[in-house]
């Protein structure tokens, strides 16, 4: 009898181990799925996280562009060429007086526009009181919109680099490779030099434009002798600029710009010279010496200076950006090389803004 039950306790506890490895094997399962269900995931979301978000940010490209009462359809036309001319992911920065900014809202959202990412900012003429001094010989350079490049920082919150361009221009190359111009260390903004392309200059001879320091400030004047800039100075254009945020917040050049403002309105340096108005005066003071240049080709300028001014239709096919500069707009008549620009019009839908066309 003793015999027999020998096996039986012999199994029991055999029965016994198993159990026991079977729930080690069921818990090391347990623990390897817990593991592969909790832990994987948040290795891959931190992984997710670590790669997207800085690529993320460097590849949303702001731009900035102004909308003007009275010339809304620049805008259209700026930012339309510029959207069908990039893959890249442009975030456009859209700044009016609070009278149009409605206008331009409809006009992007009942337009093919609608597809594009943007904010609309508006911009306070108040901040200007006082610093602008009336020059009745171009009114509408005193527009308030003129200034908007001189607050890129305080319109446009959480990027390094920005570029802002005047309405007046279209884009025909992707707007990438203007976002990649790079900026040498300590400079705050890249502009295109006046004296760069052999082509402009032709242009520049033959209708009397400036393009030295001599043609913007008013060197009678012992403020602006005393800068030490020889007049000869090659000038540069702001209607088109990269800028570094960080750079232009460090040296503060919107305080700077603020500070030549103010000065010309109590001592008249520049506003009644030659020159493109109030707004490029400040700037050649300021960065005089101190920005980086732009590829030519992304800045072919003047097209606006005389409506007898032409290029070859061949070099404005190679250039990857175009400004009608001056009195003379594509959208206006008499104008040059209109159809380029007229390419990327978007009629008004609410009709109030039309071109202005000899009759047919």
């Amino acid at each position: 009898m003793n015999h027999s039950s020998h096996p039986t306790g012999h199994m029991a506890l055999l029965k016994k181990i198993n159990q026991i490895l079977l729930l080690l094997l069921v818990l090391t399962v347990c623990a390897i799925l817990y593991n592969k269900v909790h832990q994987v995931p948040s290795a891959l979301k931190n992984e997710t996280v670590d790669l997207e978000s800085p690529e993320e940010m460097e590849e949303e490209i702001p731009v900035v562009i102004c909308a003007a009462a009275g010339r809304m359809g620049a805008a259209v036309a700026a930012i339309s060429s510029i959207y069908s001319n990039t893959e890249a992911n442009v975030l456009f920065y859209i700044v009016g007086l609070k009278t149009t900014i409605p206008h331009i809202r409809r006009w992007i959202e009942n337009s093919k526009l609608k597809e594009i990412k943007f904010k609309v900012v508006e911009f306070n003429p108040m901040v200007l009181k006082g610093k602008i001094r009336q020059d009745a010989s171009r009114p509408e350079l005193l527009q308030p919109l003129n200034f908007v490049r001189f607050y890129l920082p305080l319109l446009i919150q959480k990027h390094e680099k920005v570029i802002y361009l005047d309405d007046d221009i279209i884009v025909q190359g992707d707007i990438q490779e203007l976002y990649d111009t790079k900026l040498a260390p300590g400079h705050a903004a890249a502009f295109s030099d006046d004296c760069d392309l052999p082509s402009t200059h032709e242009m520049v001879r033959s209708v009397g434009m400036q393009n030295t320091y001599m043609g913007f400030l008013d060197y009678r004047k012992q403020a602006i002798r005393d800068l030490g800039i020889s007049p000869s100075t090659c000038s540069f254009n702001p209607g088109v600029i990269v800028a570094n945020m960080t750079e232009w917040k460090h040296q503060r050049i919107t305080k700077q710009l603020e500070k030549w403002m103010q000065r010309n309105v109590e001592e008249n340096l520049y506003s009644s010279t030659l020159g493109g108005g109030v707004a490029t005066s400040p700037m050649l003071i300021v960065f005089h010496g101190k920005y980086s240049t732009i590829n030519p080709m992304w800045h072919i300028r003047h097209l606006g200076w005389s409506p007898d001014a032409h290029y070859s239709e061949h070099f404005l096919q190679e250039a990857k950006l175009l400004h009608w500069n001056g009195r003379y707009k594509p959208w206006d008549y008499p104008s040059v090389h209109t159809d380029l620009w007229e390419n990327w019009f978007i009629p008004d839908p609410s009709g109030k803004f039309k071109l202005i066309r000899p009759e047919s």
